[in-house]
C-alpha cells in the first residue's frame, strides 16, 4: 500500500516537472521572442487633377483726374466680368475688389511729382472648381487687349490650384500604402528566416499635396506613408 502511494506521488511530481519544463521553456522562448519585431514603412502615390482655381485678374490705370480714373476702371472690370461670365463662369464665382489708389503727392520724401499723380489698381478673384474652364480663359486672356484692357502681373497675386477632395481617395491609399508596408515586412522576414506575425503598432504618418512639376501646377501629387511594426516569428 505504501509503495502504491509512493509511486502515484513520484508519477505525480515527474509530470509536475515535465509541465514545469513546458512553462519554463515557453517563458523562456516568449522572453526571447518578444522583441523580435520589424518596423517598415510603406508608401503609395497618386496623381490628381486640381478641382478648385484661384485667378486674381490684375488692371492698373495712371493719371492726374481721380474721377475720370475711377470711371475707366469700372468700365474695364465690366468688360472682364462679361469675358468671363461668356467663357462660363458665373458671376457668383467673381469677386470685384474695391480699386487701390496709389498718391505720389501723399509720399512725405516725394515732393517732386514726375508723370502722373495716381495709381489705380482694381483686381478681380476668380474662384471656381470649373478649372478647366478658367485654364481656357487664361489661355485666352491676350483677347482682353482687343478692349485696351491689359492683364498685368503680380507676385502678390497669383493663380493657385488646390485638391480639396482628398477624403475621397484617403482611404484606398492608405489601404495601399498598409499593403506596400506588408510586402517589405514579408520579404524582410523571409530574409531572416523568420515568419511575419501579427501588426504591433501602426501609424498613417504623413500625407502630402504637392504641385507634380513647376510646370504643371493643376495637376496634384498625393503621397501617403504608413509605418507599421510587426512581430517576428520562428
Amino acid at each position: 500500500m505504501k509503495k502504491t502511494g509512493f509511486i502515484i506521488e513520484a508519477v505525480i511530481l515527474a509530470v509536475g516537472v515535465i509541465v514545469l519544463g513546458f512553462c519554463i521553456k515557453g517563458g523562456i522562448d516568449n522572453f526571447v521572442n518578444k522583441d523580435r519585431k520589424v518596423t517598415v514603412k510603406g508608401l503609395a502615390e497618386m496623381d490628381v487633377p486640381a478641382n478648385k482655381v484661384t485667378w486674381p485678374i490684375i488692371i492698373k490705370e495712371v493719371g492726374n483726374d481721380l474721377p475720370s480714373l475711377y470711371s475707366v476702371i469700372n468700365e474695364k472690370n465690366d468688360a472682364i466680368v462679361k469675358f468671363l461670365v461668356a467663357g462660363g463662369i458665373s458671376k457668383d464665382e467673381i469677386a470685384v475688389n474695391p480699386p487701390e489708389l496709389y498718391d505720389k503727392r501723399a509720399e512725405i520724401y516725394n515732393s517732386d511729382i514726375k508723370g502722373e499723380r495716381y495709381n489705380v489698381m482694381s483686381v478681380i478673384i476668380v474662384s471656381s472648381d470649373k478649372v478647366d474652364a478658367v485654364r481656357d480663359l487664361i489661355s485666352k486672356q491676350g483677347e482682353l487687349l482687343k478692349s485696351g484692357i491689359a492683364i498685368t502681373n503680380s507676385y502678390e497675386y497669383k493663380i493657385s490650384y488646390e485638391y480639396t477632395a482628398l477624403n475621397d481617395v484617403k482611404s484606398k491609399m492608405v489601404e495601399e500604402a498598409t499593403a506596400n508596408a506588408k510586402v517589405t515586412a514579408e520579404q524582410f522576414a523571409k530574409m531572416s528566416d523568420s515568419s511575419l506575425g501579427k501588426i504591433i503598432t501602426a501609424s498613417q504618418g504623413q500625407i502630402s499635396i504637392e504641385n507634380r512639376d513647376s510646370n504643371s501646377p493643376h495637376i496634384k501629387h498625393i503621397r501617403v506613408v504608413t509605418t507599421i511594426t510587426y512581430h517576428l516569428e520562428n
